[in-house]
């Protein structure tokens, strides 16, 4: 499911970074429990979320989803 996928990727970002959900949750302008949720596949994403998420990363939509995960790294 797509929604777990996301997820993993997310707290994968997020591990490597070494932050917490709450400070992830700080950058993209979202709550805690949104992050939690999303991370443990429970939550459909809005792109706009996704967006946003990307973006307290660093990353733009597009280098988000270029990952193993979703078959698009070369």
């Amino acid at each position: 499911m797509i929604q777990k996928v996301i997820g993993q990727r997310i707290k994968e970002l997020r591990t490597n970074a070494s932050i917490t959900q709450e400070e992830l949750a700080y950058r993209a302008g979202l709550d805690r429990t949104y992050i939690n949720s999303v991370e443990n596949g429970r939550r459909n994403l809005s792109i706009v979320n996704v967006e946003k998420i990307a973006g307290a990363f660093g990353f733009s939509v597009k280098d988000f989803f270029d990952s193993d995960k979703f078959g698009t790294k070369a």
